[in-house]
C-alpha cells in the first residue's frame, strides 16, 4: 500500500524546511507519498483554516502540524480539526515545554516531537532583512541535520509509516512523544568522542540562542539595546554550525560518516564507510 503523509505547515520553524524530504530525500519512495499546505509566513486564522479544509480533503493516513510555538490557538485549532475528522496528529513545533499548555498537549492524544534545538529568529527590523533571516535558517539546519536531530525526527515519523504499512490505522497509531534533547539528538551519531562533545555543544547552544531572541524580541524595549542582542544570538547559532560542520569532518578523517537512506520500499539500509555497501 502507499502511506498518505500530510504535512500541514504553519508559519515557519527550519523542521518545517525539511519535514516531508527527509521521508523520502531522493524523491523515489514508492510507499509512500507525501502532500504539504502552508499558511505561508504568517498564523492568520483564515490561511490555517484554508491548510486544514485542504488537508482533510486529501485525507491523509496521518498529518503532521509543523509550526512555531505549537500551544498557540492557530496550530492548537488546527491539530484538533484534523483530529475530529478521524486524522491522526504528530505536531512539530520547538520548545514549548516551560508553557503551562504543555502539560495538555504530554497527556493528549496527539503526537509530539519538540525540536528543543529549533530556536526563535531574532525578528527585529532593524537587523533581520531576507539575508540575514536565509542565513540564520541555513545555520539552523545545518545544526539539526549534523547533530543527529533530524535524523531521530525522521526514524520517529518512519515508525508512523510503516505501522500503515502493517495495517493499522487512526487510533490504533503509536504516535511518537518525543522531547528533542542534546542527548537525544546525538545519540548514535557519533564513533569519536571529539566529534561527539562538538555535536553536543552545538545543539546545547542552538537552543539557548531561544532565550536571548525572546529577550531581544520580546523583553527589551530601547533599540539600542536590543539589536545587539539579536545580533548575539545569530552569530550563537554560527558558532552551532561551524561546530558542526568541525565535528562532520572530525567524522570524515575516520571515514566514519553514519549514512542511513531509504530503499523504494521505505526500508533503511545502513553504513559507515563511504566506500562500501549498504547492509
Amino acid at each position: 500500500m502507499v502511506v498518505k503523509v500530510g504535512v500541514a505547515k504553519l508559519g515557519n520553524i527550519a523542521s518545517g524546511v525539511m519535514a516531508e524530504l527527509l521521508l523520502d530525500e531522493r524523491a523515489d519512495r514508492e510507499d509512500m507519498q507525501t502532500f504539504m499546505a502552508t499558511s505561508g509566513t504568517k498564523l492568520q486564522p483564515e490561511d490555517i483554516e484554508r491548510v486544514v479544509s485542504t488537508m482533510k480533503a486529501w485525507k491523509p493516513d496521518f498529518c503532521i502540524v509543523v509550526s512555531p510555538n505549537g500551544v498557540l490557538p492557530g496550530p492548537t485549532g488546527a491539530r484538533e480539526d484534523l483530529a475530529k475528522a478521524g486524522i491522526p496528529v504528530v505536531i512539530i513545533t520547538d520548545d514549548v515545554t516551560a508553557k503551562k499548555e504543555w502539560e495538555e498537549i504530554k497527556t493528549s492524544k496527539f503526537g509530539y516531537i519538540i525540536m528543543k534545538a529549533d530556536s526563535m529568529i531574532g525578528a527585529r527590523r532593524e537587523f533581520l532583512d531576507p539575508v540575514e533571516m536565509a542565513d540564520f535558517n541555513s545555520n539552523l539546519v545545518k545544526v539539526l541535520a549534523l547533530t543527529g536531530a533530524f535524523r531521530k525526527m525522521q526514524l520517529a515519523l518512519d515508525k508512523v509509516i510503516d505501522q500503515v504499512k502493517a495495517g493499522k490505522k487512526g487510533a490504533e497509531l503509536e504516535l511518537p512523544k518525543i522531547v528533542m534533547t542534546t542527548d537525544k539528538a546525538v545519540e548514535g551519531e557519533f564513533t569519536n568522542n571529539y566529534a561527539l562533545a562538538k555535536a553536543r555543544a552545538a545543539h546545547e547552544i542552538a537552543m539557548a540562542v531561544a532565550g536571548q531572541n525572546v529577550k531581544g524580541c520580546f523583553m527589551t524595549k530601547e533599540w539600542e539595546k536590543y539589536i545587539p542582542i539579536v545580533a548575539s544570538a545569530h552569530e550563537m547559532m554560527k558558532v552551532a554550525a561551524i561546530l558542526c560542520d568541525q565535528a562532520r569532518e572530525i567524522e570524515k578523517a575516520g571515514d566514519s560518516i553514519l549514512r542511513k537512506p531509504h530503499k523504494k520500499d521505505g526500508v533503511l539500509v545502513s553504513k559507515n564507510k563511504l566506500v562500501a555497501k549498504f547492509e
